[in-house]
C-alpha cells in the first residue's frame, strides 16, 4: 500500500519542482542577450528611418504587426495566458519581421550591416531563451488563439490570402519589437525607480525614451 503513495508523492514533488520553472519570471540568463539586443535597438531611429525614403514601407503579414495592444487583447481573450507562451510568440513574430527587412535591403544599403547585426543578436537571445527552459515547455499545446496566429505566420507565403498582407515601415516594425520586448521581459528592464507598466498601451513615450537613452549611455560607456 505504501508504494502507490510514494509514487503519488514523487509525482507531486516533480510537479512542484517544475511549477517554479513554468511560472518563474524571465530567467536571469536571458537578461544579458536582451540588453545587448536593446543596445542595438537604441540606434533604430537612425538606421530604420533616416536611411529610408519618406513613407517607405514593406509588405508583412498582418500578424507581424505585433503591438502592445495585441498582447492586451490576447490576455483578455485567453484566461490565464502563460507569459512564456507570449514570449515564444514574440520570437516567432519578430524572427520573420527581421528577415523581411533584411530581404529588401540591397547589399550596399547603409542599414544592411546594422539590420544583420540586429538579427544576429535577436537569434542569440532566442538561443538562450530555448536553452533556459526544459524541452517539455516547447512541446506543450498552445492555446487555440495563439496556435491560430502561429499557423498563419508559418503558412507558405504563396498560400496567404492577399487580404492578410499589410504595409508597414521598417521603423514601426522594429519599434513594435522593442516595446513588446519591454513588456514581455519587463524584469530585465525594470529600473530601481517607481515601477512602470511596460505592457500599458498608453505607457508614456517619455518612459520609452528614458529606456532608449539609458541603452545609448551603456553602449557608449
Amino acid at each position: 500500500m505504501l508504494q502507490p503513495s510514494l509514487c503519488f508523492l514523487g509525482g507531486l514533488l516533480g510537479l512542484l519542482l517544475m511549477a517554479p520553472v513554468l511560472m518563474a519570471p524571465t530567467p536571469p540568463s536571458m537578461c544579458t542577450p536582451l540588453k545587448t539586443l536593446n543596445d542595438s535597438l537604441s540606434h533604430r531611429r537612425r538606421f530604420m528611418k533616416h536611411n529610408f525614403p519618406i513613407n517607405y514601407s514593406i509588405r508583412v503579414h498582418h500578424q507581424e504587426i505585433f503591438k502592445l495592444s495585441n498582447i492586451s487583447k490576447m490576455k483578455l481573450k485567453v484566461e490565464g495566458l502563460d507569459e512564456l507562451v507570449l514570449q515564444r510568440l514574440w520570437f516567432q513574430v519578430n524572427q520573420g519581421v527581421l528577415k523581411k527587412i533584411i530581404r529588401v535591403l540591397p547589399e550596399r544599403h547603409p542599414s544592411r550591416p546594422y539590420t544583420a547585426e540586429l538579427e544576429r543578436r535577436f537569434r542569440d537571445a532566442e538561443g538562450v531563451f530555448v536553452h533556459s527552459h526544459p524541452a517539455e515547455v516547447f512541446q506543450q499545446e498552445l492555446p487555440e488563439t495563439v496556435q491560430d496566429i502561429w499557423d498563419q505566420l508559418t503558412e507558405e507565403p504563396d498560400r496567404v490570402p492577399e487580404s492578410s498582407w499589410r504595409l508597414a515601415s521598417p521603423k514601426s516594425l522594429v519599434d513594435n519589437l522593442c516595446h513588446t520586448m519591454y513588456c514581455l521581459f519587463w524584469d530585465c528592464f525594470s529600473s530601481t525607480e517607481a515601477s512602470q507598466d511596460y505592457c500599458e498601451v498608453s505607457h508614456s513615450k517619455k518612459g520609452r525614451k528614458a529606456l532608449s537613452q539609458q541603452a545609448e549611455m551603456e553602449a557608449t560607456a
